[in-house]
């Protein structure tokens, strides 16, 4: 990972907790992988940690005092975050986090919070309880919604000796989350991007569905990862419990064809479709409008759903399609069976033995040119990110 951030301006806000000494390690990671880091020490951090020993890693002055006016000297328009890529706070307190929801700008963080146009990460660390109160709650919810990025605390045992959800997340997580907010940083700005995720359900009466095991998490992943890119994200999703990843606009949809009319509807303003969707093929002909008594035999008949992905391809025009393949035999050739159907830019191909509602998964990415990826098992954060850049791919192809 050396060299991985080579170029890049981040700022490190560190606020008072008592782990603002794991800030230290995270500096430290972040310049040896070539980052140039600011830190930015509210009154409280200083309590925990000198800003000499910033300073010394950093190799720059520590921002401190809102009204010192030399800074500018030192590090040109970096005090006032004009040059950053992106904004850390690690560790974030509840006072902090509530100052950005609330727009307060009394010490350095908080203005800088309100003056850079860069993206901002939050990393959030204080005792369970206070976690748990839903002011903070609240404030999280607000600075997702416009757009801040946000990671979990761990669980475990915190400084007051209880234990529950509330230390700073690991640094692997923290770094992490910074890889992917840098690495590919705008490369899908101005485009818009509709994901469809999880199942779908057919209804047999008014308590009984036919459906799968897709969970989502695969659709979510990518839509997260197409929002951090810098694409305007719009989710349709199936039936599931995931929450919805900060500054996208969600759709939430039951059957197969409210999700058909859903994508219908805003495939006009769509510039890359993915359908990562587990959709329903057939449906019942009828659903019964009472709940149905047993019987010693059921017969249902079932009827053809709609296909979205294949008419988005009759309409296809200039926009990227991306759709999935999952199967259990012949995995490449009924994929390359479906890509050539449906007018497919991209397929997904995974065999639903491996990774199928899990945090992991093994895909294999086919184009329309003929290229084949096989990727390893890693995570769907990770494997969305391979398939947007396939995506960027085709679109830097197509505009050269």
């Amino acid at each position: 990972m050396k060299g991985s951030l080579e170029g890049k301006e981040i700022i490190l806000g560190v606020s008072g907790s008592i782990a603002a000494y794991k800030a230290v390690e995270i500096l430290r990671e972040l310049t040896g992988r070539g980052a140039a880091v600011t830190v930015v020490m509210t009154e409280g951090a200083q309590r925990f940690v000198a800003p000499l020993t910033f300073e010394t890693l950093s190799r720059r002055p520590v921002l401190t005092d809102l009204f010192t006016l030399d800074y500018d000297k030192h590090i040109g328009h970096v005090a006032t975050g004009e040059r950053a890529n992106l904004l850390v706070v690690a560790p974030a307190t509840a006072n902090t986090i509530a100052k950005f929801a609330h727009g307060l700008a009394d010490d350095f963080l908080s203005n800088l919070y309100l003056s850079s146009p860069c993206p901002v990460l939050l990393a959030p660390a204080m005792d369970r309880e206070m976690y748990a109160h839903s002011a903070v709650q609240e404030n999280l919810t607000h600075l997702k919604a416009r757009g801040v990025h946000v990671l979990e605390p761990e669980y475990g045992e915190l400084a007051s000796g209880l234990i529950g959800r509330g230390r700073l997340p690991e640094l692997s997580t923290i770094l992490q989350k910074i890889d992917d907010l840098l690495r590919h940083q705008g490369d899908l700005t101005g485009e818009t991007v509709l994901v469809t995720a999880g199942p779908t359900q057919e209804l047999l009466d008014p308590v009984r569905y036919i459906s799968n095991r897709s969970t989502g998490k695969m659709g979510f992943a990518l839509a997260q990862a197409a929002q951090d890119r810098g694409a305007h994200v719009t989710l349709v999703s199936g039936p599931t419990s995931l929450p919805t990843p900060p500054g996208i606009m969600r759709t939430d949809v039951t059957t197969a064809e409210e999700m058909y009319q859903a994508v219908l509807d805003r495939l006009d303003t769509t510039t890359i479709l993915i359908m990562a969707a587990a959709v329903a093929d057939y449906r019942p002909s009828s659903s019964a409008s009472q709940k149905m008594k047993k019987q010693e035999t059921l017969t249902v008949e079932f009827v053809r759903n709609p296909d979205i992905l294949a008419e988005a391809g009759r309409h296809k025009g200039s926009r990227i399609l991306v759709g999935f393949a999952a199967e259990t035999e012949d995995l490449l050739e009924n994929a390359r069976e479906k890509l050539r159907k449906k007018h497919l830019d991209l397929i997904v191909a995974n065999d639903i033995r491996v990774g199928f509602g899990g945090e992991t998964t093994r895909v294999t990415i086919l184009d329309r040119h003929g290229g084949v990826q096989e990727l390893p098992e890693r995570s769907k954060r990770e494997v969305a990110h391979q398939i947007l850049d396939r995506v960027v791919a085709l679109r830097s192809g197509e505009r050269a």
